[in-house]
């Protein structure tokens, strides 16, 4: 129908018309958006649909199905708007295939559509999270998702080497808990795996990295990857000593087309070990009563991952497989293609005590 003859309606009819048409087109409108954009670059489309049709910051909402398949909430999230790395850790599964970062105000938008969708606990993660912007990047993320979303726990995972003590300052009264990777207290090790960087000793600087969050009130945690070159190594004296809140132990895990395959920019292979040695480790470390354990079969589908272009990645077939971006169909439509175990994530002890302000330590 021409706007011509449309307007020539009387008013009533001419409501009437719009109402009847408004709903097809906007669908319309909102599929046929992603051609004009390559797809690697979920970006372009975003605002030529919004003016056809205003879209809410929880991005667009859909009529369930009756016959629809319940959605998993994402109650724990971890966003790696990353892939870039100063370190070269030769078992790294979230390599730096390309070098992507949303801008921050489209991040947050994606983030408070998570937090609408039931989110509670957000991970920063890479890559290196302190690379972007010297790390105001994720520092701003920090402060929108405590101060202004009010999440219950934010959290960052880093390997520690570009943290300043002027970044606490500035941010550690929004972060609830700071993950710093190391999987040896050999510095000879960390080198070997590919955790180093230069004169920098890895080990000291998480001691500093340790001293910091204890005058600035962040939850201190330690990540490890157990893999061929540390699974001899008996950790316990320095794991008591510094005391984080959670030491979560990896087994090393491979990922086709990131750290295994043609198409991976890591050969993992070299540092793959068995079951039964990983349970070796553990049993080695069973008095450190902050361990937590992660097999493979524990860690692969219990994780809700978002990549640099805030899509859900499914590992369930061995490799990284990413739905659309929650910024072009909402979170509900495109979280039922991440292939998340939220039965394997309550076991694997997911959900925990992650609120600093819940947490009885002594700062």
């Amino acid at each position: 129908m021409q706007l011509g003859v449309l307007c020539r309606l009387p008013l009533a009819v001419a409501r009437a018309v719009l109402a009847a048409l408004r709903g097809p087109l906007c669908a319309l409108c909102w599929n046929l958006a992603p051609l004009s954009r390559p797809l690697s670059l979920p970006l372009a489309g975003w605002r030529r649909v919004s003016a056809i049709s205003p879209v809410s910051s929880a991005g667009p909402r859909r009529e369930r199905d009756d016959h629809d398949d319940a959605s998993p909430t994402p109650t724990s999230v971890n966003y790696h708007f990353t892939r870039q790395c100063n370190y070269k850790c030769g078992f790294c599964f979230h390599t730096a295939k390309t070098s992507f970062v949303l801008p921050l105000e489209e991040a947050k938008r994606g983030l408070a559509m998570l937090k609408e969708a039931g989110m509670e606990k957000i991970n920063f993660s890479g890559g290196e999270p302190f690379l972007q912007d010297r790390g105001e990047f994720v520092g701003k993320l920090v402060q929108f998702c405590k101060q202004d979303l009010k999440l219950p726990s934010v959290s960052i995972v880093s390997n520690g080497s570009l943290i300043r003590e002027r970044w606490f300052k500035k941010y550690g009264d929004y972060l609830d808990i700071l993950a710093i990777s190391c999987d040896s207290f050999d510095e000879n090790v960390n080198v070997l795996i590919g955790r180093g960087q230069g004169k920098k000793n890895h080990v000291e600087n998480l001691h500093k990295l340790r001293q910091w969050c204890r005058e600035y009130a962040v939850a201190f945690k330690i990540n490890s990857v157990i893999n061929r070159f540390n699974v001899e190594e008996d950790m316990n004296e320095q794991i008591k000593a510094l005391n984080p809140v959670r030491w979560k132990v990896f087994q090393c895990l491979l990922i086709e087309g990131e750290n295994s395959g043609e198409d991976a920019l890591r050969e993992a292979e070299r540092f793959v070990i068995s079951d039964e040695e990983f349970e070796q480790f553990l049993d080695r470390h069973k008095d450190v009563s902050c361990l937590v354990p992660e097999s493979n079969q524990k860690m692969r589908d219990s994780y809700l991952i978002l990549d640099e272009y805030m899509r859900f990645l499914n590992c369930r077939n061995g490799r990284k497989e990413p739905s659309k971006s929650i910024l072009d169909v909402g979170v509900e439509a495109a979280i039922k293609f991440s292939g998340f175990d939220e039965k394997m994530f309550l076991k694997r002890g997911g959900k925990y005590v992650w609120s600093k302000t819940d947490m009885k330590l002594d700062w």
